[in-house]
This record gives structure tokens, sequence and C-alpha cells, in this order.
């Protein structure tokens, strides 16, 4: 936190002192919301919900972000490292499915001594590491052993793209490796039962009820997300190609048209309308055509603000 080099933007600011980087946060816990998310995949909202804690602050500032809020820092809220151990149980408690860190990666030398405390007195449900996937691979060593699950996005294979939305040099080759030490740490999929959820496996919660999923929940593992881009279907695809080619059956793709046009995208003309269902259908094809087993796809309505939770700091 005195000199942070948490992510690959390496800012080197001193935190400790006031002094804000990329991810525009102090060197305390703050947050927005903790509570049980149902609109995550099937496997991990489960019946009764994710235990979502969405952290304020990111390294990535995409300029389509549906959490622009609390991405930007303009929601946040202090939480001290006892309170988040706290949080854990509360949402436990509740029935939460998992334990869910939603945009950590710029509080991970706080959080892991959150989970510690909280293991030691008996956390048992699997924690979920939810990130964009722009991270240093030496900062996810350091979460070996206390994260179950990983949720990692792949959102662009052009770096043209990364730089004009994200201005993230470098990411398609940085999310590989921080996905392939994922792997490395959590291994393939592991369900708390003895059936695998079964192969292009529907996002259920986006069509119907939660109460209507009756699959296992995960135990264990990686989970990449891709979020199609509005006319952006040939770089989609060659996300999907590479990760198929490297990691098959090791891991689940979650392929995502849930893009919501959201702030001011005045600038970026081509976002201003969703993906086109066309585009999405034939993505979903092409992944099938080149062996996808293990995938959730989305339904119809995803791409509704409904989805986006209000940050009101309920549950911390």
């Amino acid at each position: 936190m005195k000199t942070c080099m948490i992510c690959p933007r390496k800012c080197g600011v001193d935190r400790t002192k006031g002094q804000l980087g990329y991810c525009r946060q102090p060197a305390h816990l703050t947050a927005a919301r903790a509570y049980l998310h149902a609109w995550e995949e099937p496997c991990i909202s489960g019946e009764k919900g994710s235990g979502t804690v969405f952290f304020s602050g990111c390294n990535m500032h995409c300029v389509f972000c549906q959490n622009s809020e609390i991405a930007l820092g303009d929601v946040s809220k202090q939480i001290p490292q006892e309170r988040l151990s706290e949080i854990f149980f509360e949402l436990q408690e509740k029935g939460a499915s998992n334990i869910n860190l939603v945009t950590p990666t710029h509080f991970v030398p706080l959080i892991i001594p959150a989970l510690e405390n909280a293991r030691n007195q008996g956390l048992f449900i699997p924690v979920v590491y939810n990130t964009s996937a722009y991270e240093n691979v030496d900062t996810l060593k350091a979460l070996e052993g206390l994260i179950d699950i990983y949720l990692p996005d792949c959102k662009y294979y052009s770096e043209e793209l990364s730089l004009r939305y994200s201005n993230a040099p470098g990411y398609f080759e940085t999310s590989i490796a921080v996905i392939d030490e994922m792997l490395r740490q959590v291994g393939v999929p592991k369900f708390f039962a003895n059936r695998p959820i079964g192969a292009n496996a529907y996002n259920l919660l986006m069509e119907e009820s939660e109460d209507d999923y009756e699959g296992p929940l995960m135990k264990s593992g990686v989970i990449i997300r891709h979020l199609m881009l509005p006319g952006q279907l040939a770089d989609s695809k060659k996300i999907v190609k590479e990760l198929l080619h490297r990691y098959g059956d090791k891991v689940y793709l979650s392929i995502m048209n849930q893009f919501t046009p959201h702030g001011d995208l005045t600038g970026y003309p081509e976002l201003l309308k969703g993906v086109n269902p066309d585009d999405y259908d034939e993505l979903i094809d092409y992944a099938i055509e080149l062996g996808l087993e293990n995938g959730f796809f989305q339904g119809e309505g995803t791409d509704a603000e409904s989805f986006i939770p209000a940050f009101d700091f309920e549950g911390l």
C-alpha cells in the first residue's frame, strides 16, 4: 500500500498517505453493498443467492461499465477489516451459496487477513474471486488456499479494443497468464454433487426464478466470463477459440449477452445499441462447433438495467 504495485497499472502511489492511483481507492477497505445476489451463473447463485461483497473502485474503468458509480469510487463506505469478516459470516448465516468478492484486486492485502480470520472462525462456504482478470500473477499467488472459485473476465482479444474501451495495454496476454495461475491453484471444476451441470447449460436465472434451478453448486474451479460487445463478433470468436484451444473442458465458459449501454457513450457511438441477437446466436453456434462442453449461455432480456444492483450500502 505504500508503493502500490498490486495490479498491472503499477501506480507506485503511497495509499497510506492518501495518494490515489488508477483504482482511486485509499489504503482502507471500501464497499458499496453486501447481499444475496441471484444473477450470477446458476452454479454460483444456486437457490438463495451468492453472498456478494461489491468493493468500491476498479483498476479497469471500462467506458461501458454498468457499475461505474462504484467503479469510479463515487459510492463507497469504509469497512474495518474485522467488519469484513463479520459480513462474511452474516452472508453465510443467510444461506449464501458462497462468498463472492466482486472487484477485489486493489484490496487483496486487506482481504487476505479478513479471509484467514473468517476461515479460522468457521467460515465453510466456498469463496469466489470475481475479477476483470487485469491482475498481477504474484498478487494472485498470495491468495492460494483462500480462494475456491475463480470467476475472471476475458474481455478483449484485440489490443485496439482493450486500449479504446479500458486503456488496458496487454489485456489479453495478461488475462491468459492470470487464468493459468487460477487453474493451477484450484484445478478442474468440482461440484457439491456427483453429476456435472451438463453441456451447454443455459443460465436459467436470467429467464426464470432462481428457485427453478436444481443443479449442483460449484465447490471449486474456474468459470471464465466473456461479455459480447456490440459489433464485435469477430473479436468474441477469437476469444472463444483461444480459450477452448488452451483450456478445453478444464474450465467453464460463460458467454454473456447482457451488455447494457450505460453512462456517457457520446464518444463511442458503436456502443449505443445492445448486442445483435443474431450475432450472439452465431457466437454460441461457433462455440458448440468448436467443441464447447462446459458452458453457460444467456437468454433474452439480460440487457435490462433491472439487473444492476442498487448500491445503497446494504449489508455493510
